[in-house]
């Protein structure tokens, strides 16, 4: 008899104990749904739109932190809705028909490389025996085996940061495939020299050369370098091309694409892109 109370106040107490955690649980369970209602923070509906048609590459070269913060700046009004490189004039596309506005106006840009100073056209002052980085061969007595200090240094550094496998070193220098091209930055970010920047996809000419020295001494070091002699900027009607410390800088929005430049040009240094 001791025995079966003893049985009971157990099956008593274990149900009263389950009935506790039950009714905290719920209280819990009721708390936190208020909470989350009380203190939730409102989504822009059409920030999660532009999100899910941007590709999720996140490689900063919008300028933003990655995907998820470009899209917020968007929808905020904060970035163009071209804004992504990588999704191009397709993903503008959609992202204008959320937000409600027009992309056809959106350009296609491409990275492209200030210099042509290929093996069989840069001088060579010396043997390079270090490693194969661009940035650690710029940080080095020296700056690796080419006589200009302003050119590729050719180790390819760009190539490696490039998620695209839109550039690559081809005769000494590093050579961008604008079809490949999305106009991430990245490869911009590693040229220790500065010699890549973005052009219009559809530009008719570039300036292939970044030395600033003055002509007798880029001839000492290339044989393709500009030597900022002015001809070009005189051939231009459209005053397009000028010449700022000893080299020529193309304005591409007001290049006609004429080829004058190009044509009368001494070193040859401005090439149709």
């Amino acid at each position: 008899m001791i025995q079966g109370l003893f049985l009971a106040a157990s099956a008593s107490g274990i149900g009263v104990a389950a009935g506790v955690i039950g009714a905290t649980g719920l209280l819990i369970g009721l708390l936190l749904g208020f909470a989350a209602k009380a203190f939730a923070v409102p989504v822009d509906e059409k920030e999660i739109a532009v999100r899910e048609f941007l590709p999720g590459n996140n490689c900063g070269g919008c300028g933003f932190a990655g995907c998820d913060a470009l899209a917020k700046a968007i929808a905020a009004g904060e970035a163009p809705v071209n804004a992504c490189p990588v999704g191009g004039a397709a993903v503008a596309e959609k992202i204008g028909a959320v937000m409600g506005v027009d992309s056809s106006a959106a350009v296609r840009n491409v990275a492209y490389v200030k210099c042509a100073g290929t093996c069989d056209k840069a001088g060579i002052k010396a043997n390079y025996y270090g490693i194969s980085d661009c940035k650690r061969a710029a940080a080095i007595p020296g700056r690796g085996d080419k006589a200009c200090s302003f050119g590729c240094l050719g180790f390819g550094s760009c190539v490696a940061a490039c998620q695209f496998d839109a550039i690559h070193v081809e005769h000494g220098i590093a050579v961008v495939d604008k079809e490949k091209c999305v106009a991430c930055g990245k490869c911009i970010q590693e040229c220790p020299n500065g010699l890549i920047e973005l052009v219009p996809y559809d530009a008719k000419f570039a300036v292939s050369c970044s030395n600033k020295d003055k002509g007798p001494k880029v001839m000492a070091v290339c044989d393709t370098g500009c030597i900022g002699c002015g001809i070009c900027q005189k051939q231009c009607e459209a005053g397009a091309i000028t010449v700022e410390n000893n080299i020529a800088h193309i304005d591409q929005s007001k290049c006609t694409g004429c080829g004058k430049c190009a044509e009368k040009c001494p070193k040859k240094v401005i090439f149709a892109h």
